[in-house]
């Protein structure tokens, strides 16, 4: 069990927690991540690291309240304790210097995207944000990303910040206006990665995406998080969860992503 010592909804519906866990605080790299238990009778949840501290021993984490495991997650306060909390797992981001780095992240992605930038900004790159959401009230950590990049470029839906539409939207008109990126790093729902991969693939430009498949243990041996990359089977939990965007088959992706749909809805009635 770890206890939270923070936490707060940081936007509707989206909260940000922090933990003791110094065990994992102490190893956690870039991109990696934890899967919890908010308590015996919820199921495993992966949820990418956001950001930690080695020397406090404390790990954030930010999640979208959509499920009945997250419900009961967003339901926990300061001082109680997570049921299980397993990490980090997953392969890391490949930091280096590479010159400009974007980043897209959307949703829990924004928090996702974080430590990425601030990794990659400390390796000398130039680092540019894209950050969206369907409103402005639904954006957060505004002031961190900042921090950590170069520049960040805000996309809304309804246009109350920054440029009308999404960061896909955004990004591809930078692209046309003859921005040269060395590599695209995007965090998010898959509707989002998936286009922001059809995005850069005619310019050739470097695109890594995080998966974000049903898990179970984490570990590889369930088979659930399995998908096609370069016509190989891999699994996101020990394989990934980052991989090239254009080797990925995604229609096998999109096909999957709604296979457990009615059971989703059957728990949270039951909750």
């Amino acid at each position: 069990m770890v206890k939270i010592i923070e936490k707060t909804q940081i936007a509707p519906n989206i909260h940000s927690c922090t933990v003791i866990a110094p065990d994992i605080a102490i190893k956690t790299l870039p991109g990696q991540f934890v899967i919890l238990i908010p308590d015996e009778y919820c199921e495993r949840t992966p949820i990418t690291i956001a950001d930690w501290d080695a020397d406090k021993g404390t790990v954030t984490f930010i999640f979208l309240e959509i499920g009945a495991t997250t419900q009961r997650l967003a339901e926990l306060k300061i001082g109680d304790e997570i049921y299980s909390f397993t990490g980090p797992l997953g392969k890391p981001f490949e930091i280096d210097n590479y010159g400009t780095v974007g980043l897209v992240g959307g949703c829990y992605g924004i928090g996702g995207i974080y430590p990425v930038a601030k990794a990659l900004k400390e390796k000398g790159n130039k680092v540019i944000c894209y950050s969206e959401a369907r409103a402005k009230f639904l954006l957060y950590w505004n002031d961190k990303l900042e921090e950590v990049s170069d520049e960040v470029r805000y996309s809304t839906v309804d246009g109350s910040l920054g440029t009308k539409g999404h960061s896909f939207d955004l990004l591809e008109e930078n692209l046309k206006s003859g921005m040269k990126p060395d590599r695209i790093i995007a965090v998010g729902c898959t509707y989002m990665i998936y286009r922001v991969a059809e995005v850069t693939r005619p310019y050739g430009v470097k695109t890594i995406v995080s998966m974000n498949p049903v898990m179970i243990d984490g570990t590889g041996m369930c088979g659930a998080c399995r998908l096609e990359v370069g016509g190989e089977t891999k699994f996101a939990c020990v394989d990934g969860p980052h991989f090239d965007a254009h080797k990925i088959n995604w229609d096998i992706i999109q096909s999957r992503r709604k296979a457990y749909l009615e059971e989703e809805i059957i728990s949270n009635e039951r909750y």
